[in-house]
């Protein structure tokens, strides 16, 4: 009986410390404050796909020319909005690494020579435009390179310790905190977007803008918007705010720590279940929300996908191009990239066919054809389906006036079967990806190997 009594604490005493590890170690979890955003999306956002170009590695050139033979690949494979990683000259002065740090600029109106020139930028971007692409840049407001001419210039503008030295973020040693209380400094930045703005970039990927005032991109916003419908995402997840007036979009990174979780077995659909339970309560459906399982910093710096998901890889894709949001491809996603790239050195990609090819061509196109899956309000909101095994399946339904989507994952390593509960989805579908058709509700049990999925469509008249 002694025995069986201390295998039972020892159980407790497990859970506890798991529960207990798991809120210690957790990612920043999502707000819990409602808000209402007022942003107005430009149009060609609805159903967009955005794709992420690192230009340093991506060509055995590294340059913006590198890019251009690249094009018309990727525009057959189907993607809308290209995402240019830092184009600006890097500092010299502190720099890591042979090459440095993007996030390190040393001139915010200029081009990084190891790209080209500015003449070479301005023949990709206007070639990406003219091919019907919308092409953001990188942003890095927080901080310059520490040879940027604005700190002998302007040193007012820079943030200082109580000894009154310069400050270096976190160990981003290679650069200089910006005190944003400056108004000049300010004026400066949004001068600065519309430098490019007017040039024909379309928007912005802002990077870390914690430490930068909410009412400054309001402001941007509402002056950038004047040349053109811009796009602005924020990387955060925490300040809602921006999404108010400012922002279109922030990412969702509770969200993918969570997938890698559940891919590694440290997790649970249950997690996925609260997340989205407190996402759909803080939230308006007109926000956007970055869905992605890979980008540069998780690449460099977390692993591979493959490395970080495994089996699991292709079950969490569909997961981020049906879910509410808008997904994010990381250059050579599509291309099996089965390296970490380096940050601070050349490391082209090797671009090569395999079977993640015509999978992500596959995906963007299911998203594009339904309506259903589109973003914002132009799409429809999400229900869960139960199956009876909630906690390894994760089944939902997504559907507009004439459109539905439901789709079922196993989030495990282990083969089930289930019947799901499917009131009210009666109809006639196609399953996505073997064109059959089947009807629902199901006559039996509905067959997933591990980390298995089927999406099916209806879109016809709902019943």
């Amino acid at each position: 009986m002694g025995k069986v009594i201390g295998i039972l604490a020892g159980v407790v005493l497990f859970g506890f410390m798991r529960e207990a590890y798991k809120w210690l170690f957790r990612p920043a979890f999502l707000p819990e404050k409602p808000f209402i955003a007022e942003v107005v999306h430009p149009e060609w956002t609805k159903n967009a796909v955005m794709y992420e170009i690192n230009i340093r590695q991506f060509s055995d050139e590294g340059t913006f020319r590198g890019v251009l033979p690249h094009l018309p690949r990727l525009k057959e494979m189907g993607v809308d909005i290209l995402w240019f990683m830092p184009v600006h000259p890097i500092g010299e002065k502190n720099r890591k690494g042979e090459l440095g740090s993007y996030y390190s600029v040393k001139d915010f109106r200029d081009v990084n020579p190891e790209f080209g020139t500015i003449d070479d930028f301005m023949e990709l971007l206007d070639s990406a435009r003219n091919m019907g692409f919308h092409v953001i840049m990188d942003w890095v407001p927080n901080h310059t390179a520490w040879d940027n001419p604005l700190l002998e210039e302007h040193p007012e503008w820079y943030a200082r310790d109580s000894a009154g030295q310069f400050i270096s973020p976190y160990d981003w040693t290679d650069v200089v905190q910006l005190d944003w209380s400056n108004t000049e400094l300010q004026d400066y930045m949004l001068e600065s977007m519309k430098f490019w703005v007017e040039k024909g970039v379309e928007g912005f990927r802002v990077d870390h803008p914690h430490k930068t005032p909410c009412d400054f991109w309001e402001r941007a916003r509402e002056a950038l918007d004047k040349i053109r419908p811009v796009f602005m995402l924020a990387e955060n997840e925490e300040l809602t705010r921006f999404l108010e007036k400012a922002f279109d979009m922030n990412y969702s990174w509770e969200l993918h720590h969570m997938m890698n979780a559940v891919a590694q077995r440290k997790d649970s659909v249950r997690s996925i279940d609260r997340y989205f339970k407190r996402e759909q309560a803080v939230y308006p459906p007109g926000v956007y929300r970055m869905r992605f399982i890979d980008n540069h910093d998780e690449n460099s710096w977390a692993g591979t996908v493959e490395e970080r998901l495994g089996d699991a890889h292709e079950a969490f894709a569909v997961f981020m191009f049906t879910i509410p949001g808008m997904p994010l491809l990381y250059n050579g996603q599509e291309a099996c990239l089965d390296k970490r790239l380096e940050f601070f050195t050349r490391d082209p990609i090797e671009w090569k066919e395999c079977d993640k090819t015509e999978f992500y061509h596959s995906m963007i196109m299911l998203k594009k054809e339904n309506k259903a899956l589109w973003n914002g309000t132009w799409g429809g909101t999400m229900e869960r389906i139960r199956t009876g095994c909630d906690r390894k399946v994760f089944a939902f339904t997504r559907e507009t006036d004439s459109n539905r989507v439901v789709v079922f994952l196993n989030l495990s390593r282990k083969p089930l079967s289930v019947l799901p509960d499917l009131s009210g989805l009666s109809g006639e579908y196609r399953e996505a990806f073997t064109n059959e058709h089947t009807g629902f509700p199901l006559a039996d049990s509905l067959r997933l190997e591990a980390w298995d999925y089927r999406v099916f469509v209806n879109s016809g008249k709902n019943k």
